[in-house]
């Protein structure tokens, strides 16, 4: 990278541990191979801004350093500070307007509102927490990005953060460094070009181990509440909730309080203001503060600063330090708020998984139910259900180890997933790398037979419209010759070389399609609509008769919907001598009618 050397002072204010070097390696290397976005992906409590930092002190070239809270701000300029540099800092809530130093430490929202004093070139733009850059034009993140652009258009961007998905969203990048796609459509940031595990961090012994305990007394029950797709539920509805029931409060901080007898720091995250005083008064007033989005800055600067001498134990909070908040002494977290975004939840944990000295653990305890796996952040999308759990499901065509949403059986076996698309990255030598194009579930073109994504509206191959799956029910619903059921489930047959599938409604009537497996014609047809799919897509096969299809029932898929329409005799009902003929097996349905055995 031409803006940044590799040649380290003599008398540096600390020692970068191995993986801090191995990320500012990383990003050395990437960025002299070109200039394509870039993220490092670190647990809370890794030290991104000791990465910062180092990357700082080796570049050439004009760099600026953004975030979104003025603690980050404050915090990365200190760590830069120490190695006895000097750089500016432009922040309105630290008071201060620096622009002309080589290295600059600023807030997003002042960068924003000032462009017009950033007229020089930068060569680097390093963006913490940046998970929070919206891809919207309008945003002050794409305000900053486009305007130092103008100035240079080789402008290198670097994004760090420790939850590098976003719900509503996905992942905030394309590919990952390890070999898979995280994202089909275009990101803000291309790459990820280093990552560290939480476990691993544990492991290692650079972050404290949590310790996760199960509620033992009845908490809230949020479960009627339906989230953004943010991940947040709204404020009235949880006030209402909580009102219902000021006896669980009262009981659960009563335990948070026999809990942390031997705790040096508690904080309590609140699902709202009104929820986060009923929780202060219940705790021991002399030693709690609640901190909001609405507490004024000074107060909140001195509450703070109480707690982290450990002048106050309870810091009760609503969303406002779960990022720019660093107090290692925290050893006890509890969760008294919902959310169906594991990256906050993570964020959450993370506030007392820092190192302090005599400290062993840290206690985390969710009274909100929320029911996440610490260790496994993100699959990449939504968790479908309560009980889904992250699984590995091998690509049958490239072998790469995906992990969606999915379901065990005792013995650990995978009895079901949602994975769509494999996410293996194919390296062709002497070509770009592409993305396994293996699709677990897929909707199949009728004009060129290529496999889409199941949402698609147009082939990827050959851009014909695909017919909407709604469009093809209301039809079928509207024709007094037609039949649609609601598939829940098929059982098969076999006479010679003659195969019946029975598809079973839910309310127990019948459909009946037969393939002959000794036409070449039909056995493909079968293959393409059935084999293709055995086993969720994990195991397809190619069934030559029909005696290995009927040792195989157990893998083959059930369509979601099949639609027959009456043949035979012109006017004549089924039990007339007509007879229902099966013309379109919906699978893998996505829209809005019910599907069997959903309410």
């Amino acid at each position: 990278m031409a803006a940044m050397t590799a040649k380290r002072p003599t008398n540096t204010a600390f020692t970068l541990r191995d993986y801090q070097q191995e990320a500012v390696d990383a990003t050395l290397k990437h960025f002299r191979a070109g200039d394509d976005p870039a993220v490092i992906v670190l647990p809370t409590g890794a030290g991104k801004s000791l990465v910062i930092a180092e990357l700082a002190r080796l570049a050439r070239k004009r760099i600026l350093v953004i975030t979104h809270v003025r603690e980050l701000v404050e915090q990365n300029h200190a760590k830069y500070a120490a190695l006895g540099l000097e750089a500016g800092i432009f922040s309105a809530g630290l008071g201060r307007r620096e622009f002309n130093h080589q290295v600059t430490f600023a807030s997003v929202q002042s960068i924003a509102r000032n462009l017009e004093d950033f007229t020089d070139q930068f060569s680097l733009l390093i963006i913490d927490e940046c998970h929070r850059v919206s891809e919207n034009d309008t945003s002050q993140y794409q305000q900053v990005i486009g305007h130092l652009r103008q100035q240079n258009p080789g402008l290198k961007l670097l994004g760090l953060t420790a939850t590098p998905y976003r719900l509503g969203y996905g992942w905030i990048y394309r590919t990952h460094y390890r070999g898979f796609v995280r994202s089909e459509e275009p990101r803000v940031f291309e790459h990820c070009i280093y990552e560290l595990p939480l476990n691993w961090m544990i492991r290692k012994g650079y972050l404290t181990p949590p310790k996760l305990v199960d509620a033992a007394i009845a908490h809230y029950d949020f479960s009627a509440l339906t989230p953004s797709s943010s991940g947040h539920f709204p404020e009235r509805e949880l006030n209402s909730l909580l009102l219902k029931h000021p006896r669980v409060t009262r009981a659960i901080c009563e335990q948070i309080i026999e809990l942390a007898a031997q705790r040096e720091g508690v904080m309590v995250f609140a699902a709202t203001v009104e929820h986060a005083s009923e929780i202060q008064s219940y705790l021991p007033a002399e030693q709690t503060a609640i901190v909001t989005g609405t507490t004024p800055s000074e107060e909140r600067e001195r509450l703070i600063r109480a707690f982290k001498v450990r002048q106050l134990k309870y810091l009760v909070n609503v969303a406002v330090l779960t990022t720019g908040f660093d107090a290692p002494h925290v050893d006890f977290i509890a969760i008294l708020r919902p959310t169906a975004s594991v990256s906050l939840y993570q964020q959450i944990v993370g506030r007392g998984l820092r190192l302090s000295e005599g400290k062993r653990d840290c206690l985390v305890v969710d009274y909100a139910g929320n029911g996440f796996n610490l260790h496994h952040p993100e699959v990449g999308t939504p968790r479908p259900s309560t009980d889904s759990e992250p699984v590995q499901v091998f690509c049958p065509s490239c072998g790469f180890a995906n992990i969606f949403w999915g379901k065990t059986d005792d013995s650990g076996q995978v009895i079901e997933h949602h994975g769509r698309r494999c996410q293996g990255l194919l390296e062709m030598e002497g070509e770009k790398p592409q993305q396994c194009d293996y699709r677990f579930r897929f909707k199949q073109c009728p004009h060129c037979g290529a496999e889409n994504d199941i949402a698609a509206r147009r082939c990827h191959s050959c851009n014909e419209a695909i017919i909407d799956p709604d469009d093809l029910l209301k039809r079928a619903l509207q024709l007094k010759d037609a039949k649609v059921i609601r598939c829940a489930g098929i059982s098969v047959s076999a006479s010679g070389e003659c195969l019946t599938l029975t598809y079973h409604e839910e309310q127990g009537e019948e459909l009946q399609e037969r393939f002959h497996m000794d036409r070449p014609a039909q056995k493909a047809l079968f293959n393409n609509l059935f084999g293709r799919r055995c086993g969720q897509g994990r195991q397809p096969r190619r069934f030559t008769s029909a005696a290995e299809v009927v040792a195989s029932e157990a893998l083959l898929p059930a369509p979601d919907f099949v639609i027959a329409r009456m043949s035979g005799k012109k006017g004549r009902s089924a039990k007339g001598g007509g007879f229902w003929q099966v013309r379109e097996r919906l699978f893998d349905y996505q829209g809005s009618y019910r599907k069997a055995n959903c309410l």
